[in-house]
């Protein structure tokens, strides 16, 4: 399984390096450290689930973990706690 590293600040300018990175890995199982992560804005959210979706559409997993507080708790703001798999969650398939 790939693993891929978030930066600490995920805004408006990060989205589409986000995207680039989540399409680089495209096709293969992924886990996702977002343990660093600081700030998660919408856009990157919405990268994120995009990337769910597109994974479930290609049969393999995407699971994120570790998730900083700060990770959980925008995902929370947006409404989206559970939308996200973590350690121990079922990871898309």
């Amino acid at each position: 399984m790939a693993m891929m590293v978030l930066a600490a600040r995920l805004d408006l300018t990060a989205a589409r390096p986000l995207t680039d990175a989540l399409l680089a890995h495209a096709g293969s199982d992924l886990t996702v450290d977002a343990g660093r992560v600081e700030h998660l804005g919408g856009l990157a959210v919405q990268a994120l689930l995009a990337a769910a979706q597109r994974w479930r559409d290609d049969g393999c997993a995407l699971a994120v973990w570790p998730r900083s507080a700060a990770f959980d708790d925008a995902l929370a703001r947006f409404g989206l706690t559970d939308a996200v798999p973590g350690q121990g969650a079922p990871a898309w398939a």
